[in-house]
């Protein structure tokens, strides 16, 4: 992704640079490989990135949504997804969030509890409706990637347990305002090691032959998403390899004639796409080291704080010798750090400094810290 200088020039930093042509790009390699599997349908994770032009690109090429609160599902409604095709997720949803899934008639809720499923039924009777559901069942699969950002292990705080499952599944049949339409399953994000993908294969097989035991049927089938990106190499790699991994499930599970497969893809969706902008403010020599310190902050990126990501960081505008340098922004927190000792061409005053594949995860989770604005973003 080549970053066009002369479209951002005089722009007021830090703001979050948005490039069209790889999400369409990315889309369309996506829309290619669903070709290959009739029964594949892809609902985009909207807590990647809920950027309203960004969702109406991701909207105009037909893709659904995953939402995991009442705001995500009426930002899919603003951006033109069809309800039909919005899908809901979350371990503590609020009455009213319920309510305008119900009113808005979205294809399902992704339940994960009992007590969940019964205020869903108690919520439909009251509008004389019935809410279709997904059990999201925990399979006790890890996942290589951060421990922050597993979910699918006994030890956390989502999904029903497998000794449940028949429980839960009986519980909603016998209900009059549920009808229970499929299972839903989510390891965890930023997964590159198709290992994972084929052990949860493995595991929602031995689950549907339960459950086939005991003559429950399963309509839909939602593995959730979790593919990652390569983030040390966003111009080498800017589109995930899609192939392999829908070939992964299509290859390891085993679906049942007529069934559907459901997928809620995000960051590999729009991670490659977006860079935060920011510009140099000083450059500090200390008796160590030197630092770069740039106007964005934690408060815009939190990624590198909260989990230690590293961003590839390129200084856009400094054609100088390479020095190292530590960029840090301007946020009193000593974990406001970007990247140490990063080779640099030499920066200056001004310099425009560009955090690379944070299209996800970025300007959707930044906040007012300190008092600070709200970085901007730009769908260039």
């Amino acid at each position: 992704m080549a970053i066009q200088l002369d479209k951002i020039q005089g722009i007021e930093t830090p703001f979050y640079y948005y490039d069209k042509k790889v999400l369409e790009e990315t889309l369309e390699t996506i829309k290619s490989e669903l070709t290959r599997h009739n029964d594949y349908h892809l609902h985009y994770a909207i807590k990647a990135n809920a950027n309203i032009d960004v969702l109406r690109v991701i909207q105009k090429a037909g893709f659904g949504v995953d939402a995991v609160s009442g705001g995500e599902i009426q930002r899919a409604l603003d951006a033109g997804f069809a309800p039909e095709k919005i899908v809901y997720a979350g371990v503590g949803k609020a009455d009213w969030e319920i309510n305008l899934g119900l009113d808005a008639g979205i294809f399902c809720f992704n339940v994960e509890s009992l007590e969940e499923l019964n205020i869903i039924n108690s919520l439909a009777a009251a509008k004389g409706k019935t809410a279709s559901v997904c059990f999201r069942i925990n399979p006790n699969v890890g996942a290589h990637t951060h421990a922050n950002i597993t979910t699918g292990l006994a030890e956390n705080k989502f999904g029903i347990a497998m000794d449940d499952m028949e429980t839960a599944v009986k519980a909603a049949v016998a209900l009059s305002n549920i009808d229970f339409i499929g299972l839903h399953f989510h390891i965890g994000s930023q997964i590159l090691e198709m290992g994972d993908f084929e052990a949860l294969c493995v595991r929602i097989n031995e689950l549907q032959d339960r459950l086939e035991e005991q003559g429950i049927t399963v309509k839909n089938i939602n593995v959730g998403g979790g593919l990652g990106i390569d983030y040390n190499d966003p111009d080498g790699h800017p589109i995930p390899d899609f192939r392999k991994y829908f070939d992964t499930y299509a290859n390891g599970l085993k679906l049942r004639s007529g069934q559907q497969m459901h997928f809620e893809l995000g960051r590999a969706v729009v991670g490659q796409m977006g860079s935060l902008i920011t510009q140099v403010l000083y450059v500090k020599h200390a008796q160590v080291k030197q630092f770069a310190i740039v106007d964005a902050g934690m408060s815009d990126l939190i990624r590198p704080a909260l989990y230690g990501a590293h961003h590839v960081i390129q200084n856009l505008t400094s054609s100088e010798p390479e020095e190292v340098y530590d960029v840090v922004g301007p946020i009193c927190e000593s974990s406001d750090v970007f990247g140490k000792a990063e080779h640099l061409p030499q920066c200056r005053r001004g310099d425009l400094i560009a955090l690379r594949s944070a299209g996800a995860y970025g300007e959707i989770m930044a906040c007012q810290y300190n008092c600070r604005k709200l970085p901007k973003a730009y769908l260039i």
